[in-house]
């Protein structure tokens, strides 16, 4: 048996639970069973989090570099020490497999020691001007960050959540997913325990839509960070426009994957199916429309449906297992329901199509072929294992496809044309781009997307400059 933690907001320092408040049952989505009972904010909890965050960003506003490098480096060596824990509790309340957990807690210690460094490199400016006259550019942080992070990755999410206003010398309320609340808290408490001041982050969880109205309806709130689906993030700005709050938005995708006659189909195949089925498919940047051109298109949809065939899905604890089950029931029922509405539309089912067993939240690798563009499934994100491949004439008609969605998250593109690589890098309408790669991220590369995928960005030196504001200061 593996030890699931009790659950609790983290609120000035003080884990609070229990009382009159209500509570959310966390499922271990490989057998559906309650794992613990994760007590929800009320207006109180809501609003002495607000008054902490105000402390908390009066005390940290002033704390030097070396102070938040300090925190941050000393959360990620604890971040180390205790991976395996930290990991298997991710896998226990979000299903993704033990190996991709362990990298994600190796994801998040580059984070924080990456944003550690960028504490020192926060740099403004000196402009020219006349003898007598002063001009500098400096930056400050923005104020307290109200941050929601979905359940997708419950390790990494709130770390970026947490990272980047902690190295800009903001303080954050955070609002990890109730789903995997363990996770969120884990990171949390490495800051903690490096020696953040309790005041400067908080946890809390609750109804979504009450905790953000409260929080944002709050002048104590300076900036929105916000990661997760198209819809939500529609309404969240509505909100944050309320108050003209600072907003950062990572929002939802449907990756287009471009594959040519030139590449090489098995290199091809054996990267992008590992890719696509990585955490059950629950991923932004996943790939998930393949645009292949017209004369590979039946050996890439073979390979591709004989590789997802074979993949072992199971519990994400089991040394062997591929593909975790989906996170929660409503994953289950949502794609179903995109796979069989598009085979109704006259797709083809290359494998998979059905829930696997009766117990958890499994779903069989799925391929779908030959997918006319009305379907549902290819103008609404999937967010599951899924791949739709059609087939295409040309490159121009396959850049068309790509950009055809008012999406524009990550892209990916498999030549060996160097000719196309950089007409691809020029026309394709994406935040972030993949050429003969899935490897699209980084502790020192931004991360966001373009269009109906958000704006502003996370990670690299964008992700702590979106937590500061700039100030010109002019002497004469």
């Amino acid at each position: 048996m593996i030890h699931y933690p009790d659950l609790y907001m983290m609120i000035d320092g003080e884990r609070v639970s229990g009382g009159a408040r209500r509570s959310h049952a966390v499922l271990n989505p490989a057998n559906g069973e309650t794992l613990g009972q994760l007590p929800l904010a009320d207006a109180q909890d809501l609003d002495r989090a607000l008054a902490a965050a105000a402390r908390g960003f009066a005390l940290w506003r002033n704390s030097t570099p070396q102070q938040r490098a300090e925190v941050l480096q000393g959360a990620a060596r604890l971040m180390r020490e205790r991976s395996e824990e930290i990991a298997r509790i991710a896998v226990l309340e979000q299903g993704k497999t033990l190996a991709e957990a362990r990298m994600e807690v190796g994801m998040n210690v580059g984070l924080f020691e990456f944003y550690a460094g960028e504490c020192y490199r926060l740099y403004g400016r000196v402009l020219v001007r006349p003898a007598g006259m002063r001009s500098t550019v400096q930056h400050e942080p923005v104020g307290p960050v109200a941050a929601f992070a979905p359940w997708n990755f419950p390790i990494g999410n709130p770390g970026r959540k947490l990272g980047a206003p902690i190295a800009a010398g903001c303080s954050v309320i955070l609002k990890a997913a109730e789903e995997t609340p363990a996770s969120a808290l884990a990171v949390l408490q490495c800051l903690l325990d490096a020696g953040l001041p309790p005041g400067v982050a908080q946890a809390v969880f609750g109804v979504p839509d009450e905790v953000s109205r409260h929080l944002l309806a709050s002048p104590v709130i300076r900036k929105l960070s916000f990661t997760g689906s198209t819809t939500v993030g529609r309404h969240l700005l509505g909100l944050a426009a309320q108050d003209f709050k600072r907003t950062t938005m990572e929002l939802g995708g449907h990756g287009p994957v471009l594959v040519f006659a030139d590449a090489d189909l098995d290199r091809t195949l054996d990267t992008v199916v590992a890719h696509k089925y990585r955490n059950a498919g629950q991923v932004c940047v996943s790939p998930t429309r393949f645009i292949v051109e017209d004369s590979l298109f039946e050996a890439f949809r073979d390979g591709f449906a004989a590789r997802a065939s074979a993949l072992r899905v199971g519990d994400g604890l089991a040394p062997d297992t591929q593909v975790g089950p989906l996170a929660n029931p409503r994953r289950v029922e949502a794609i179903d329901a995109l796979i069989h509405e598009a085979i109704a539309d006259g797709a083809r089912l290359d494998t998979g199509g059905q829930r696997i067993g009766n117990r958890g939240f499994f779903y069989a690798p799925t391929v779908l072929s030959d997918v006319p563009l009305s379907a549902r499934v290819m103008n609404e994100e999937p967010f599951g294992p899924l791949a739709l491949i059609n087939r295409f004439a040309d490159e121009a008609a396959m850049i068309a496809e790509a950009n055809r969605l008012p999406y524009g998250l990550a892209a990916y593109g498999w030549t060996r044309d160097a000719a196309r690589q950089k007409r691809l890098a020029a026309q394709l309408e994406t935040g972030m781009l993949g050429l003969n790669t899935t490897m699209i991220g980084g502790a020192d590369a931004p991360f966001g997307g373009v269009k109906w995928s958000g704006h502003g960005h996370e990670d690299g030196p964008e992700g702590i400059m979106a937590c500061l504001v700039t100030k010109t200061v002019h002497e004469g």
